[in-house]
């Protein structure tokens, strides 16, 4: 069968004999990647016109970046076609100096002694490029022409051996297949860490020489269109892994698992797991650091499609103790399970946490500036006198005077009381509540000075019923102090009766009332 599919393509279908059911294969259409799984980008560049000249403005460059059997190839040409000119040019100089005919003649001085055709010139270039020296044949002092192409083969040489050798060189110890040996995850997963929905795969080191300052970064490719009506393709997004937290710097020593927290800022936040049928993007995953060997910087890629990213599972633990060392299993590195996960996006999740409940009914609470602008009215005040005086009695006349003159004063200290948190006030407009104590007010006289108590109004409802309110007045309220006590008087620091304080006259005329 899986031959048959090579021949006539994936969408081969098979059709069992009795033709009741015809079986396709579930084979998904292949997507093309932006790179591929083992880091390669799938980007070609083509029409370039006149840009190709920038290549040989970059010849060493241009070298290491081919391919070996290129790479190979030029090695060798060059230094093929190399020795051969140079022996060439030996030849040349034999033939028009006569050497070659007069080369068993032992009375002639030559060029080049022993050189007598091709060959021989050949063998002389490569014994004189390669410092060999066998002796044989030699340079002698009657062919100036050949002493300064000896000088110019040895530049050459010197040149043409340090340009190869070091693209060779630089080639056989690029970091590339030290990225061999790290690995990720076949799949990315989605599940929940600490409570929050995650992106998450994991990275490892083969080698047990570490990997210096590694650090990773994610980017988001997917085509999208912006507002003004702008076609994006490939539009590439930074995935968070720890930036700002110096989670991204890695200690790779053991297989790490990389983390990208999804919330309003990220670009998965209104992902789900039915959205994530219908997506298409593409999470590319480049891992940088420095080769402890070499110390040349070293880049990790790959990538993740929306059909690699598993939505409810988590990595299987690969790490375990032994006797005096942790070991990695690296058979379950690829390995996930499923986890309870919500379906649902953290998108969804956050306006769902932030409608009202309905069973929850709004109370209406009174904030600490309403509180503080309200005004406590004097003629609340005036009310209540007026109930006390219904119910114990009025003051004596000299009393009444003294306070009418400081009843100014007493609209101003009472004002002051709407600016306390612990204090509510009352308008002429709103039901009158429990007084309950008096503070002292000092009150500035002609004689003397009165300390008058003003109203503190305690923490109570502000729904009473108008029975409720009868009531209340009815009770008997706390008295007005008349005393004329000043502020440092120590019956007040001693806690002792202002009463005591007072005159003969004034205190009999209080026992009357």
């Amino acid at each position: 069968m899986a031959a048959l599919r090579r021949k006539f393509g994936e969408d081969y279908q098979v059709v069992n004999t009795n033709r009741a059911t015809t079986f396709s294969a579930p084979v998904k259409k292949k997507r093309q990647r932006f790179v591929d799984k083992n880091g390669r980008c799938n980007v070609q560049h083509g029409n370039l016109g006149g840009e190709s000249s920038r290549y040989l403005s970059d010849l060493f460059t241009t070298l290491v970046d081919l391919k070996w059997r290129w790479n190979m190839l030029i090695f060798l040409l060059t230094y093929t076609i190399a020795w051969l000119v140079m022996a060439s040019m030996w030849w040349i100089i034999a033939y028009i100096r006569g050497d070659l005919n007069h080369g068993h003649d032992a009375s002639y001085t030559p060029c080049v002694a022993n050189v007598y055709n091709f060959p021989s010139a050949f063998l002389f270039f490569i014994e004189t490029e390669a410092t060999i020296g066998y002796g044989y044949r030699y340079i002698t002092e009657k062919c100036p022409e050949g002493i300064i192409l000896f000088l110019f083969q040895s530049l050459m040489g010197s040149i043409v051996d340090a340009f190869l050798i070091g693209c060779m060189f630089i080639k056989m110890s690029q970091p590339k297949k030290r990225a061999e040996t790290l690995m990720f995850s076949q799949d990315a997963v989605i599940s929940q860490r600490d409570g929050k929905l995650c992106l998450m795969f994991r990275v490892g080191n083969l080698r047990n020489s570490h990997m210096v300052s590694a650090q990773i970064r994610c980017k988001l490719i997917k085509s999208r269109q912006t507002p003004e009506g702008e076609f994006l393709p490939l539009d590439q997004c930074e995935l968070d892994v720890g930036f700002g937290t110096g989670a991204d710097q890695l200690f790779l020593v053991s297989p790490l698992t990389i983390c990208h927290e999804i919330n309003p800022k990220s670009p998965f936040f209104d992902l789900s797991q039915r959205s994530l049928m219908n997506e298409q993007f593409e999470i590319v995953v480049i891992l940088e650091g420095i080769v402890e060997t070499t110390g040349m910087t070293c880049q990790a890629r790959t990538s993740y499609t929306e059909d690699e990213v598993l939505w409810g599972h988590r990595f299987l633990p690969v790490m375990s103790l032994e006797e005096g060392f942790f070991r990695v299993d690296y058979s379950q590195f690829h390995i996930t399970f499923e986890v309870p996960t919500p379906a649902y996006s953290v998108k969804e999740y956050e306006e769902k946490n932030s409608l009202p409940s309905p069973l929850s009914t709004p109370t209406r609470t009174e904030s600490h500036g309403a509180r503080r602008d309200r005004v406590f009215s004097v003629d609340c005040i005036n009310t209540s006198e007026e109930r006390r005086g219904g119910t114990g009695g009025r003051l004596p006349s000299k009393l009444q005077r003294m306070s009418s003159s400081g009843k100014e004063d007493l609209q101003r200290k009472v004002l002051l009381l709407s600016s306390q948190h612990s204090e509510k006030a009352c308008s002429t407009g709103d039901l009158p509540l429990k007084l309950q104590r008096l503070s002292s007010t000092q009150v500035s006289g002609p004689e003397n000075r009165l300390n008058l108590k003003s109203v503190k109004v305690g923490f109570e409802p502000m729904t009473q019923s108008t029975g409720d309110l009868y009531q209340q007045s009815l009770l008997p309220t706390p008295t007005l102090s008349t005393a004329p006590v000043p502020m440092h008087s120590p019956l007040l620091s001693a806690g002792g009766r202002p009463e005591d304080n007072l005159p003969a006259k004034l205190r009999k005329m209080n026992a009357d009332r």
